[in-house]
């Protein structure tokens, strides 16, 4: 079983491809270790929120690999909740300030992580 710590602060790293005609995508990434990695010692790994823009969430998907790992994060799985406009289609509620990040990834051609809580063994 796993316990949850305390989240990290926001970061934000630039996508190296230039969007012509961008989406704002929600992603939940899960990492492993890697030495190097700035997880706490003693975690086993942790989970990402992050804002990411790309042409579609596929490309988002990739760049916020492609950003991890030159990050020395460790990627295994990433979950995507859809775009902006999906999420609003689908009728979520999505808070002024999950918006105004997924906004400043489209505008900066940004990978933002929002959070990132370590995972623990018991």
């Amino acid at each position: 079983m796993r316990k949850l710590n305390k989240p990290a602060r926001c970061a934000l790293f630039r996508n190296t491809i230039n969007n012509i005609a961008g989406n704002r995508t929600h992603l939940l990434v899960e990492v492993g270790r890697k030495p190097g990695d700035g997880l706490p010692d003693g975690a086993t790994g942790g989970a990402l929120v992050c804002y990411a823009s790309g042409v579609d969430e596929a490309e988002a998907v990739r760049e916020t690999v492609a950003i991890l790992k030159q990050a020395d994060l460790a990627p295994l799985d990433v979950s995507g909740y859809g775009t902006l406009d999906e999420r609003l289609a689908e009728g979520h509620d999505i808070p002024g300030d999950e918006r105004t990040l997924m906004d400043r990834a489209l505008a900066e051609n940004a990978v933002i992580v929002a959070q990132m809580t370590p995972f623990f063994d018991e």
